[in-house]
């Protein structure tokens, strides 16, 4: 590919990606979100599938949107601040919308909300039951 060719080529794509870049709303993240899920869809698993570049490009615009947005970033710092197991728990809770009483494996309500606030632990039982549940690796809690 000659000099201008590429230039002619960067010029194409930055017309293309300008409306994506940056996110500018709530409605546009969205928009990004899928498109980038559509692209790792379609990208292969090699390290050289040239879609990664894009995909690379938008990841940094969404991190740059969910920095800047003051209710993601205190949703990631909450995140970030408790520990590996209850942060998953919480997440799978949200996720299938179920509440302290939905949640067998861990034992009754009342030992759900313990494990929730921190005064109790999941044990290897408890976490291989909701692994099992939910057909996620039990490497997720720790």
């Amino acid at each position: 590919m000659t000099a201008v060719a590429f230039k002619n080529a960067g010029h194409n794509f930055a017309q293309t990606a300008v409306p994506y870049l940056p996110i500018i709303d709530e409605q546009h993240y969205e928009e990004v979100l899928e498109l980038i899920e559509n692209f790792l869809e379609e990208a292969e698993d090699s390290f050289d599938d040239p879609l990664n570049g894009i995909i690379e490009l938008l990841s940094r615009a969404i991190e740059n949107y969910e920095n800047k947005n003051e209710e993601l970033a205190a949703f990631e710092k909450r995140a970030l601040d408790q520990p590996t197991d209850i942060g998953t728990l919480r997440l799978l809770m949200d996720q299938h919308n179920l509440g302290t009483a939905d949640l067998p494996e861990i034992g009754s309500k009342s030992m759900v909300s313990r494990v929730l606030s921190g005064e109790r632990s999941l044990n290897k039982k408890q976490i291989k039951a909701l692994s099992d549940r939910f057909e996620i690796s039990p490497n997720l809690f720790f």
